[in-house]
């Protein structure tokens, strides 16, 4: 994908953007929440929960993925953060995740993060492992059938770690 900008996400970007996320969500591939949520509480969870949310656009200003950064725990865990990244159906495969893991990984080092941890990639979702591992996470965990899987049943979650 050509450039791409990230900026902070509004109320106005995430009402572009719940398609996806709903979309995404209803799956039940890769994310565990809820396929109910209400668009009240994916916001929430997406945009005011986290230090920082982003919306990515490509080079014709179209929204085409997002991503959250947050402290993966509290007081004397709060030193490693957590991210989530969604691509809309049309960008993926073009670099966008990778482009949101990067810009990700820069923006938690200028918050004085010294780790970042995926606490649940699911096993099946091989696109995603396949680019964490190449950014340089490594798989320090494996959750027995951690999720259900809409369509493989109960399958591995991975917990995923990179030192910043």
């Amino acid at each position: 994908m050509s450039t791409l900008t990230f900026t902070l996400m509004t109320q106005d970007d995430f009402a572009i953007f719940w398609p996806t996320f709903k979309a995404i969500v209803a799956e039940q591939h890769t994310y565990a929440i809820d396929p109910d949520i209400s668009y009240e509480a994916a916001y929430s969870l997406w945009c005011q929960v986290p230090k920082a949310t982003y919306a990515v656009r490509d080079s014709a200003g179209e929204l085409v993925g997002s991503y959250y950064l947050k402290a993966n725990a509290a007081g004397p865990g709060s030193h490693v953060c957590n991210c989530g990244y969604m691509v809309t159906a049309a960008a993926r495969g073009k670099g966008v995740a990778r482009a949101m893991c990067e810009h990700s990984q820069q923006l938690a080092r200028t918050h004085d993060f010294k780790a970042m941890q995926f606490n649940a990639v699911v096993a099946t979702n091989d696109a995603a492992v396949a680019l964490w591992q190449r950014l340089g996470f490594s798989i320090v965990g494996t959750v027995p059938k951690a999720y259900c899987h809409a369509a493989q049943g109960l399958v591995d979650s991975y917990v995923m770690h990179k030192f910043l």
